[in-house]
């Protein structure tokens, strides 16, 4: 019997080893898997290449992990806003390194890896800086970089349901980098607000396939609430 839901999130994230590279879901704190990213915190690796949207918030989630010293480097599009003072503190005292990514850039990017492609030629960042050092095209009367996917060990995500067999649902704007990031990661471990029984997920309304999917979590609160319903 396929089962991937896992007893706790600690277990799931165990084999997580250091120097790990890992994709964390999430636009700013929308669909940040921040329960699943305080097991991380807790199960102590370090050394840790971060791909997300931006570069945390707060003292919460991705900046929580930054605080704590466990990032090298990370990859993301958006490093700073008001409240980015975790990240602002450690690049300012070269103690993290950055590499920016357009937000189109990273999706495409990381999508490719999911999709199987060798590299993708896109506009965007064309005569910039970040374009250095990169192979362009002119193709069709446009120019283009060219852009290498972006693959990792481990993706950690947020969904609204899933079943055991590994199948989710998203809420609302929560779903954004979760699934193509499921697709191009080695393991991918979703935390949800429920786990239901087979069958109970309209198949049309599913977004990431179980096939993606090796382990599902119930978030803390809503297992102490099953538990207690029980």
């Amino acid at each position: 019997m396929i089962d991937k839901t896992s007893t706790s999130m600690a277990d799931a994230i165990a084999g997580i080893q250091d120097g790990a590279t890992i994709m964390i879901g999430g636009f700013g704190t929308a669909g940040q898997p921040a329960e699943l990213i305080d097991a991380l915190i807790a199960h102590g690796a370090k050394e840790l290449t971060i791909v997300n949207n931006n570069a945390g918030n707060g003292d919460i989630g991705l900046a929580a992990l930054l605080k704590a010293g466990r990032v090298k480097k990370i990859i993301c599009s958006f490093p700073r806003q008001s409240d980015s003072y975790e990240f602002d503190k450690l690049y300012h005292a070269k103690k993290i390194e950055l590499e920016l990514v357009p937000q189109g850039n990273l999706a495409a990017r990381i999508q490719a890896a999911g999709s199987g492609l060798g590299a993708i030629f896109t506009p965007t960042g064309y005569g910039t800086l970040l374009a250095e050092g990169k192979e362009t095209r002119h193709i069709n009367g446009k120019d283009y970089v060219l852009e290498y996917p972006i693959f990792a060990d481990v993706a950690l995500i947020k969904a609204h349901m899933g079943d055991r067999w590994g199948n989710l649902v998203y809420r609302k704007s929560a779903r954004n980098f979760g699934p193509i990031m499921a697709m191009a990661a080695t393991c991918t471990i979703a935390q949800v607000s429920k786990v239901v029984p087979l069958g109970e997920l309209d198949p049309e309304n599913i977004i990431t396939p179980g096939i993606f999917i090796q382990h599902v979590c119930l978030t803390p609160c809503n297992a102490m609430n099953s538990l207690i319903k029980e």
